[in-house]
């Protein structure tokens, strides 16, 4: 009886922490957009997220760093005991958790207000702070290994022979670092922001859809 009710509260555990990874992205990328389109002067098409953390309301953004990455390093639990034994079973959490880790460096060191964004800011790429360097430093480490992460997924679930969710994991992790390395490049082009938004929805979907799916076949 003691056994049973010992793995019973470690699967409610494990399920909860998965739940964090379930709506970690959700909840990040409403409070990112809701900000987004409301925020003045703010353009999806011209201002990465990180922006956000500007102004007199760059708090909501900070704290939306902080809250979202707690429930990613939360999930990143959940992943390794969902995924152990097994291939993926220490190097996913770990570049998850990593991935998680580097949001709260993120709010930590705000990105530099640049383009006109908060209103009143010139426009141009603006100066270059410290803090600007740390963020795309800390940032730059977090993207690729969220990317890694798709990967190392991936094969676990081609081994599994889940062909489809291997694919989905490839293609994620594909398109996350692709929209990384165009915002990354400096272009500021409309078509470099708006896939680094589509690059952000997806691998958030992805986490969301993997810990559901997890969560769903732990007994």
């Amino acid at each position: 009886m003691t056994q049973q009710l010992a793995h019973t509260r470690s699967i409610s555990a494990q399920r909860l922490l998965l739940g964090c990874g379930v709506v970690a992205g959700p909840f990040y990328v409403t409070v990112a957009l809701a900000q987004a389109f409301t925020r003045e002067g703010f353009d999806l098409a011209r201002h990465p997220w990180s922006f956000l953390a500007n102004g007199e309301l760059g708090w909501i953004q900070s704290a939306n760093f902080v809250v979202t990455a707690l429930a990613t390093i939360a999930a990143a639990v959940g992943l390794r005991q969902a995924l152990a034994p097994g291939r993926g079973a220490r190097w996913a959490p770990v570049l998850v958790g990593t991935f998680g880790a580097s949001m709260i460096g993120a709010a930590i060191f705000p990105a530099d207000p640049a383009m006109g964004f908060p209103v009143g800011t010139p426009e141009g790429p603006g100066t270059v702070t410290l803090s600007g360097t740390l963020h795309m430093a800390v940032g730059g480490v977090g993207f690729l290994c969220m990317a890694a992460a798709c990967y190392v997924i991936a094969s676990r679930q081609a081994r599994e022979r889940r062909n489809g969710w291997a694919l989905y994991s490839r293609v994620t992790g594909t398109l996350f670092l692709g929209s990384f390395v165009g915002i990354a490049s400096g272009g500021g082009s409309a078509w470099t922001n708006l896939m680094f938004v589509a690059g952000i929805v997806a691998v958030w979907s992805w986490l969301t859809l993997v810990s559901l799916n997890l969560s769903r076949h732990t007994v």
